[in-house]
């Protein structure tokens, strides 16, 4: 049994915002988030800078006397979760509790607790490690406090694959609603990796662009001069309704989810396929999941993350299965928000969402020296106002983890 699924609320915290409006209109402003970071001492370290959450508020959405038993990473989860259910209007009192679910993503989860934990054990002893630890660093905590939050008895899952890791929740929350497993999911993802370990461990990779002198500009994907990607926080989540269930309560329908596909690459933990065979297989099986043909896209949200081997592979996996199509526009917001590992297909799902909406390409900033080997439209500095009714977001991760959903108008 096949059913379809929409869109009915969004939420995001991120370093261009906290307010789904206000992160849009930066976006379309051609706004970076991406500035020196403040949370903790990093003179020493080889890179000083990221994509981190400012002015963010737990009180505003999270009762103060559960704080202390959430990680930065919980946190943001759940204020996303919150946002997007009050834009919902879903009422969870009301109905069967076992049809209504949960899915979320990490690809680190817990970072700061551990570290945390980690300092105390050794500076205070055992006897003085949290009791709060384990259930504030796991992964699934975002997805678990969320259902105990509302309620929710249905399908309860969380996925660990990396930077594809939201994508892949959002299309599995998909196909629960679509094969009658749920009538309504909580889903996307959160993550906050910018501890001390966390930037010096994807320093030590040469993962990250080193541009101190010029925090906005460092993440440049599809340039000529990109030299890694730029480390960033946050969450988006969103709130999946199967279609007819939305129309029956009146609410008020964002987006239609469409497609959804995944494959490995299997040839290595942390370098994309050169040839972008994997995330090419990705596309394909979203677009057959969704009966289309490659023509009836006429936007991609990339993975694009600013790295070298990176933006080279997609852009070949893309001319794969689309060829090099002049009515075809791509573009990165990670060029904007940084890469929020685990969380950015979350976010990137949304930005999707509202360019929908509003019908308008989202810029690649800093893209000033095109890269002769990726050579699509990318959509370059500025918003684009266009025609949208069908459009794809790509998460790829390392393991080989490669996630593709599609996208379209609300019907």
């Amino acid at each position: 049994m096949s059913r379809r699924v929409v869109v009915t609320g969004a939420g995001v915290v991120t370093a261009l915002g906290h307010e789904t409006a206000e992160f849009w209109d930066q976006i379309c402003a051609g706004k970076s988030g991406v500035a020196p970071l403040g949370r903790f001492d990093c003179s020493e370290f080889k890179v000083r800078f990221g994509g981190e959450v400012k002015d963010f508020d737990p009180t505003e959405t999270i009762p103060a006397r559960e704080i202390k038993r959430l990680d930065r990473f919980v946190q943001f989860g759940m204020a996303a979760a919150v946002k997007a259910v009050r834009q919902a209007g879903v009422d969870f009192t009301q109905g069967d509790p076992y049809r209504y679910g949960v899915m979320t993503g990490s690809g680190i989860g817990g970072l700061h607790e551990i570290e945390e934990q980690h300092n105390t054990l050794y500076d205070r002893g055992p006897n003085r490690v949290s009791p709060f630890m384990i259930p504030k660093l796991m992964v699934n905590a975002v997805s678990g406090n969320i259902s105990v939050n509302w309620g929710l008895r249905g399908p309860n899952s969380a996925v660990a694959t990396a930077c594809a890791s939201a994508t892949n929740a959002i299309g599995d929350a998909f196909k629960l609603i679509q094969y009658n497993r749920a009538d309504v999911m909580i889903t996307g993802g959160s993550e906050s990796a910018i501890t001390p370990m966390g930037l010096s461990g994807f320093a030590r990779m040469s993962a990250l662009s080193t541009r101190n002198d010029n925090p906005q500009a460092a993440s440049r994907p599809f340039d000529r001069d990109r030299d890694g990607f730029v480390m960033s926080e946050g969450a988006g989540m969103v709130v999946l309704e199967e279609y007819e269930f939305a129309k029956r309560r009146g609410a008020n329908i964002l987006a239609e989810v469409l497609g959804y596909g995944m494959s490995a690459d299997g040839s290595h933990m942390t370098a994309p396929d050169p040839h972008g065979a994997g995330a090419a297989r990705a596309m394909q099986f979203a677009l057959e999941d969704a009966t289309f043909n490659p023509d009836q896209i006429q936007y991609i949200n990339a993975h694009g993350t600013s790295t070298p081997l990176g933006d080279k592979a997609e852009t070949t996996a893309i001319k794969t299965i689309f060829g090099k199509r002049s009515s075809l526009a791509v573009s990165s917001t990670k060029s904007q928000l940084g890469h929020m590992l685990g969380a950015s297909g979350g976010v990137e799902f949304i930005v999707c969402v509202m360019a929908l909406m509003n019908q308008v390409g989202p810029p690649t900033i800093n893209l000033d020296n095109p890269d002769p080997d990726c050579d699509l439209d990318y959509i370059p500095h500025t918003a684009r106002q266009m025609k949208l009714d069908k459009v794809m977001s790509n998460s790829f991760g390392f393991g080989g983890h490669n996630a593709c959903l599609v996208m379209g108008r609300a019907p």
